[in-house]
């Protein structure tokens, strides 16, 4: 009988070594390599014959895109699922990761076959689920299974036109001596579903479990696996969730998609901006509204900013939504170019609704939003658009168009916009007030 194999696998970054370390080599982090059992294959692979392409000689053919019955999700996607694509769809727990593709199984399942496989849930509790959202479909079948090999049977026998696993953390390969949810595991497993959505031309979505620092469950090798990456993002006590791609090999990884969590599901959310302003109250010190861009989708929404005496101790300076750095930036940027003296104020700042902006081109309205909060006085009703430099100029920003019409849709008197975009909007009939610098702005704002 031959000796049993073992390696040691790092539980964060995958690293693999052949002994035990109190810290992994790869990425630095302390007790995570496991020791698991590995059979390495003796069989020498047949030679073959491989033969190189010019470039000029490939064909490239139009991609059809596969609906998937919910257009927020089509958005991220780029327009739809592509044939033979591996989706990874990860979130915190309770988020509404099942309640997602549940629901996508079921819009899907009205033109093709979909094969539902859940490691987590027994059928009984998907139907339970199933009904509660009010889906019942000949065409969705379920699958509760954990044996990846059964998987593949079943999906070869059934050729279903779309197959969700959930999760891959519980899925497993009699081949690997492993605990389902382990790095050997969770590697060679999604290796095998993108063999079965590759060879057989069959979208496979896979949903995954995240750790506490939000980063996804497994080896990092996942992620560079699948096709396309996506987060199920929000606050499992906010009714709002954002779907956000961070990896997508056939479209853009800008857009998002807002959906609000009801007692009977998910429901898509066509006009983001106006639910993220609809509570909004105009003429209120410390509230200002910015104009930015996730993909090719404007969005407006509102940046709150309370500036009050620090009397407990150093000032301090709370951030939820934006970079803290940036905030950081931007208040020496109004200490020293505006004369806002806020080095003993505690600044608080807030984005309505729950939204992540990453965009620089909401600088004016976050500075404006604390220099309306510091001074008590309310802003003028207009949308602001532009970048905040270190010596407080304001810079242009891209699509200034598309974001001056989502102002104007929405009721807005005006926009404040950087002077060097002025020039690419003459043909607009829409109030527009040109600035140059961030203390002209705030002059304009608050006078």
């Amino acid at each position: 009988m031959g000796k049993t194999k073992t390696r040691y696998f790092c539980q964060a970054c995958g690293q693999e070594t052949a002994r035990w370390f109190g810290k992994c080599p790869g990425c630095g982090e302390w007790n995570t390599l496991v020791e698991e059992v590995v059979e390495r294959s003796t069989v020498h692979a047949r030679a073959r014959t491989v033969e190189a392409v010019p470039l000029p000689d490939i064909l490239i053919t139009a991609e059809a895109r596969v609906d998937s019955g919910i257009e927020e999700l089509n958005r991220v996607l780029g327009g739809g699922m592509v044939p033979g694509s591996f989706v990874l769809l990860a979130g915190e727990p309770g988020i509404g990761k099942s309640t997602l593709t549940l629901q996508m199984a079921a819009a899907m399942a009205r033109s093709r076959p979909v094969l539902y496989v859940s490691g987590e849930e027994s059928g009984k509790q998907i139907k339970l689920r199933a009904e509660r959202l009010g889906i019942s479909s000949e065409h969705l079948s379920i699958l509760a299974e954990t044996n990846l090999n059964l998987v593949r049977d079943v999906a070869l026998a059934m050729r279903p036109g779309f197959i969700i696993v959930d999760s891959i953390q519980t899925m497993v390969l009699e081949e690997i001596q492993a605990a389902a949810g382990s790095v050997s595991q969770v590697r060679e497993g999604a290796a095998y579903l993108m063999r079965l959505a590759k060879e057989e031309e069959i979208p496979v979505f896979l949903v995954g479990h995240v750790t506490k620092e939000g980063s996804i469950a497994g080896p990092r090798v996942l992620e560079h696996i699948v096709d396309t990456v996506l987060y199920f993002e929000g606050d499992r006590n906010h009714v709002f969730r954002i779907l956000r791609a961070v990896k997508n090999r056939f479209g853009s990884t800008n857009e998002i998609g807002v959906f609000e969590m009801r007692g009977n599901g998910l429901y898509e959310i066509p006009n983001p901006s106006a639910l993220f302003m609809g509570e909004r109250l105009s003429r209120t010190p410390g509230s200002s509204v910015a104009v930015l861009m996730e993909g090719t989708r404007p969005l407006l929404v509102e940046i709150q900013a309370l500036v009050t005496a620090g009397t407990y101790g150093p000032p301090r300076r709370i951030v939820t939504g934006v970079d803290y750095n940036r905030l950081l930036m931007l208040l020496a940027v109004l200490d020293k170019r505006v004369g806002l003296h806020l080095s003993s104020q505690d600044v608080f700042v807030n984005i309505a609704g729950g939204v992540r902006i990453e965009e620089p081109g909401v600088d004016l309205a976050l500075v404006a939003a604390v220099a309306s909060s510091y001074k008590d006085v309310p802003l003028k009703p207009f949308a602001l658009i532009g970048e905040v430099g270190l010596t407080g100029e304001v810079r242009g920003v891209s699509q200034i168009e598309s974001r001056v019409r989502e102002a104007a849709k929405l009721g807005f008197i005006g926009c404040v916009i950087p002077e060097m975009n002025a020039s690419q909007l003459k043909d607009l009939d829409f109030p527009l007030m040109q600035v140059r610098r961030v203390e002209e702005a705030i002059d304009i704002l608050l006078s």
